[in-house]
């Protein structure tokens, strides 16, 4: 089979696997689009996550610049690596690394001008979009030291098999990050969380936006489970996204919904041989 690279990004997503991931792919651009998601020029590019020149998402890019900032504080004493970023969307987190040195490469689904991975001519630092899926990497055993899931990972339809392939392709003691999914004590909060979002896209948008069976969310319990099968040792890293943010889970109890969803950096090293 041959491979192509089309408009600077290698494509790797084998046919069959078009077909399963097209419902999602369509429903994911279709609400992006409708949200406004993208910036007109290389500057809009160039400032995430410190800044959204847009303006129609300040809140969101604080909360993932603060994860970034614990994230650059975790790889400073680190020499240069070679840096998978799962989930890579834009660019905008591959663009940062590349900026301090790393190899780079980036893989996502999505390979849109505005929002996916043909986004990459906008940046002033060179990295390898990639086009493929968490299960199929295209690399080979031990090829990168740090693989970094750039809020995608809860996208996973099975943390077991992706975690599988990110510690093949990492070398022994690499890093996995997860970094900026949803997680809860209680289950049952993640699984209201998408039972809302399912009924908040079929309002707006006329479909569920849940072709795929993702998993949606982590727990703690999971977690500390997935390290255990794995041998991961997890630290989760919690930044400080603003008083406001630090007291919703305070003001749900108040209100008796639901417990918010924490962010953050889940850090794992891998074991010396699996």
């Amino acid at each position: 089979m041959t491979f192509r690279c089309v408009d600077g990004i290698w494509r790797f997503l084998l046919p069959e696997r078009e077909s399963h991931f097209a419902r999602f792919i369509a429903d994911y651009e279709t609400v992006r689009r409708f949200e406004g998601r993208g910036g007109g020029d290389a500057s809009y590019y160039r400032a995430l996550p410190f800044q959204d020149l847009s303006g129609r998402f300040s809140a969101d890019w604080r909360i993932r610049a603060a994860s970034f900032r614990a994230l650059e504080r975790l790889l400073s004493p680190l020499p240069p690596a070679c840096i998978v970023d799962m989930g890579a969307g834009n660019g905008w987190l591959s663009n940062r690394l590349a900026a301090r040195g790393h190899e780079v490469l980036a893989v996502d689904l999505l390979v849109n001008a505005e929002d996916g991975l043909g986004a990459w001519r906008n940046y002033e630092n060179r990295f390898t979009p990639l086009q493929a899926e968490f299960t199929r990497l295209p690399l080979p055993d031990s090829a990168a030291s740090i693989v970094v899931f750039n809020a995608s990972f809860h996208y996973s339809e099975s943390y077991e098999e992706t975690l599988t392939e990110a510690l093949r392709v990492l070398t022994s003691r690499g890093k996995i990050l997860v970094m900026d999914s949803p997680v809860y004590h209680d289950p049952e909060s993640g699984e209201r969380m998408a039972a809302e979002r399912r009924q908040q896209f079929l309002a707006r948008y006329g479909f569920a936006s849940d072709s795929l069976q993702s998993e949606n969310y982590l727990t703690y319990q999971r977690m500390n489970r997935l390290g255990e099968k794995f041998r991961i040792r997890w630290r989760h890293i919690r930044p400080f996204y603003g008083l406001r943010w630090a007291l919703r889970p305070w003001l749900a109890r108040l209100r008796g919904a639901r417990e918010p969803a924490e962010f953050g950096l889940w850090v794992g090293e891998a074991p010396d041989v699996l």
